[in-house]
């Protein structure tokens, strides 16, 4: 009986073995460290590491910016990322997204673009949800290649504004956004009730606001800590720079300070341990790519194999890690960032996909970085039997059959369009910004388009544009236009682009003598995001000088502000029953073509290789703004995510500044450029 019974015992343990193993492994994050209840939040205990609520932890995070992906979109990315082995998801959160105009604040309540992508409280619900910890950095500047670096082009209506700053006009504005952040994240803070946010950041990269080694507004960011902890914060503050180059330039005394960098690990923390030795090691920005500007000729990034050894390096040093970016996502519609350089050209605006040769590629789909770090991250685990998720399908990609232009409407046929209070009057040049338009907020994004007559004898004439164009201008001729399209970088030299200042342009009057229309249409490609004070002087269009025709200045605009809004897009009518205008209209165009999709819709990419090697534009999908495209490159695609498209008939509309686009044509895979030469 006695053996009878151990063959039983036995049989019951071989039955159990497989419910004990799973449940062994079935620990989520939370669970793990909320065991017990909430006692402690996130605590840069020592050298050894991070505490969370007692218990050591490895903060294993990946950068996802809920505003550069689509809604519906944000589970499958959140959940890649817990798939991965990660425990914390971070996000910025743009300033001028959520407060558009002064005092109008938009967090997913809206009638504005972006709206849609603004539930920044119903991600960090959602990332809990897949089992991650949140890494919040609300700015009030965040870089990100983003326009502006987040702040609200409004700021510079104030002609005393000096952004990031203790200037009073400032702090004002900044504490009001900040406001009406934590009115909605302070409750989803980790110590108070059950959210997820373990840490927030002070300002973003600060050291690097200045130049060389001269003080910093360090009470600025003091104020800024103060001013969260005010409206609730309770969660661990920190800053993020890179050691070897700004030391603690950017650190507010008392907080922990992290790590950017994309490789040479050793040298950064080595610094850290300079400026606090008894400190855990964070990097808050482990450039796992990079980004790529209009022009630069290749796609960015970094091997797989520098990405991994770097990574090793990081978790050989017991760091804890957050990928940026994790997934890069896109800069919709003109959000798109810029740098300003110490040489020629001296500027160069991002393109709008945002892959950044990241672990997950734009459109979610995983890559060999993925993979290399699932492996060393369970490599170096430091929490035993943590429930690991399948890692879910990939997007299916449609090439969609190629369409046709049906109808378009000319530059001329839109200004018709325009409301007329927007239509401005003016003796003198105004820049975007000091436009009085939008509740005297003026002009964020899009182009701006400077109208005069001008009694003109045929033959040769000269015009220039005192100073610098901000950033790209066509000049028309009684609604013709005269300048070519970009094509080189020998052209930056020339009238109409940004690097130079008081280029000319000669031309011919062909009619006679008579009156003449003269236009000037900016575009506006996009704010400088990253550098010193110096680099935030940022009006565009025509800031900062006259127009001088024959050399005498030009007095009496009439200013049209081509803003490009979905609403304005979407209602758009009287266009014309053809694919482009006559052969002998040269103009910028808007054409209009219907891609019918019989089943449910799945991501895809338009092509732009075929639309003019000097081409330019926007491209909208039903009516919303999908980025910009350029014959420059690197980029050849544009990236259409599923949910933007419907069931049945699609408008796609493309704006061109040079040559008309009559044929869309649709692929399965992304064209970022040529790989970088190493």
């Amino acid at each position: 009986m006695l053996k009878f019974m151990h063959i039983l015992l036995g049989i019951f343990k071989v039955c159990l073995l497989p419910l004990l193993v799973w449940a062994q492994n079935d620990v989520t994050w939370y669970d793990y460290y909320t065991a017990g209840g909430r006692t402690s939040g996130l605590v840069a205990a020592s050298k050894d590491g991070f505490l969370l609520n007692g218990k050591p932890f490895q903060i294993i995070s990946g950068a996802v910016h809920y505003f550069r992906i689509h809604p519906t979109q944000w589970r499958d990315r959140l959940k890649k990322l817990r798939a991965i082995g990660a425990n914390t998801v971070e996000t910025y959160m743009p300033w001028n997204l959520h407060e558009p105009r002064r005092g109008e604040y938009d967090f997913s309540e809206g009638q504005n673009d972006m709206s849609y992508f603004l539930n920044v409280t119903a991600f960090i619900r959602m990332a809990q949800e897949e089992d991650l910890f949140v890494i919040l950095r609300p700015g009030p500047f965040i870089c990100s290649e983003w326009d502006f670096g987040g702040l609200p082009s409004w700021l510079l209506r104030d002609p005393e504004m000096k952004v990031r700053s203790s200037y009073p006009g400032f702090l004002e504005v900044a504490d009001g956004y900040l406001t009406e952040v934590f009115r909605r994240v302070v409750d989803l803070q980790f110590q108070r009730g059950d959210g997820p946010i373990i840490a927030i950041q002070v300002e973003n990269e600060y050291g690097a606001f200045g130049v060389g080694d001269e003080p910093r507004d360090t009470q600025y960011l003091i104020h800024l800590r103060d001013k969260m902890i005010e409206l609730g914060a309770k969660e661990m503050f920190f800053t993020s720079d890179t050691p070897t180059k700004n030391a603690d330039l950017g650190a507010v005394p008392g907080e922990l300070q992290t790590a950017n960098f994309q490789n040479d690990a050793d040298p950064e923390f080595d610094a850290l341990d300079l400026l606090q030795p008894d400190k855990p090691y964070m990097v808050a920005e482990f450039w796992s790519g990079w980004f790529d500007h209009w022009g630069q000729g290749y796609h960015g990034g970094s091997s797989v194999e520098e990405f991994s050894y770097t990574l090793e390096r990081i978790f050989t040093r017991n760091s804890s890690v957050n990928f940026y970016m994790f997934i890069g996502g896109t800069s919709f519609g003109f959000m798109n960032g810029a740098n300003q350089l110490p040489v020629f050209p001296f500027y160069a605006a991002d393109i709008s996909s945002y892959d950044y040769d990241a672990p997950l590629s734009e459109a979610g789909d995983y890559t060999d970085k993925y993979y290399a770090a699932k492996d060393l991250i369970a490599r170096f685990n430091i929490v035993p039997n943590i429930y690991m998720p399948a890692m879910p399908a990939q997007s299916v990609k449609t090439v969609y059959p190629a369409i046709q232009a049906t109808e378009h409407l000319t530059l001329e046929d839109l200004l018709l369009q325009l409301p007329s209070n927007l239509v401005i009057q003016s003796d003198n040049l105004l820049a975007m910004e000091d436009l009085p338009i939008n509740n005297g907020n003026g002009q964020s994004y899009g182009y701006i388009l400077y109208r005069s007559t001008a009694s003109l004898t045929g033959g040769a004439h000269t015009i220039q544009t005192v100073g610098h164009v901000r950033d790209l201008a066509v000049f028309l001729l009684d609604q013709q236009r005269l300048t070519p399209d970009w094509k080189n970088d020998i052209q930056l030299n020339n009238f109409g682009f940004w690097p130079l200042e008081n280029r000319t342009f000669d031309f011919t009057a062909d009619k006679g003598d008579t009156n003449y229309v003269v236009d000037l249409l900016v575009e506006n490609m996009a704010r400088n995001n990253f550098g010193p004070p110096s680099y935030f002087a940022q009006k565009r269009g025509l800031p900062e000088g006259p127009v001088l025709l024959d050399d005498a200045e030009v007095v009496g605009w009439t200013i049209f502000p081509l803003e490009f809004t979905s609403a304005w897009v979407r209602g758009l009518t009287n266009w014309n029953a053809s694919p482009a205008p006559p052969t002998t209209v040269i103009c910028p165009t808007l054409t209009k073509s219907t891609l019918t999709i019989a089943d449910d819709p799945t991501d895809t990419y338009i092509t732009t290789t075929g639309w003019g090697d000097g081409n330019r534009g926007v491209v909208f999908v039903n009516g919303f703004n999908v980025g910009r495209y350029s014959g420059i490159g690197p980029t050849k695609t544009l990236y259409i995510p599923a949910p933007l498209l419907n069931r049945g008939d699609n408008t796609i509309l493309v704006w061109s500044l040079f040559d008309p686009v009559t044929t869309i044509t649709f692929t399965d895979t992304p064209d970022l450029g040529p790989p970088i030469q190493p």
